[in-house]
């Protein structure tokens, strides 16, 4: 057991709104969220949205996937399966 790897998983699920972006993009599926969407489902800013998911893009929980019908727009996706596991653990479900 990594002490440092859990410690850093928690550190970055303490913040509400990572949280609510994982949440939003887990219930949502995959490639489906865009910024725009977590943005208003966690009730910040596109901006503030964008940061928040950059950081967990660096850690590899999140994927960020142009979307072939028009490239302007990037569309996210929970990759991490620990942290889906956490997230069903917490109550989220699958639409």
């Amino acid at each position: 057991m990594d002490l440092h790897d859990w410690a850093l998983r928690f550190d970055l699920l303490a913040d509400p709104t990572r949280l609510g972006l994982l949440a939003h993009m887990h219930e949502r599926g995959p490639g489906a969220a865009t910024v725009t969407d977590l943005a208003a489902a966690v009730g910040i800013t596109g901006n503030a949205a964008s940061q928040a998911l950059r950081v967990l893009r660096e850690q590899g929980w999140v994927t960020a996937e142009r979307d072939p019908a028009d490239g302007r727009v990037v569309r996210y996706s929970l990759v991490d399966q620990t942290v889906h596991r956490i997230l069903h653990l917490m109550g989220a479900r699958h639409d």
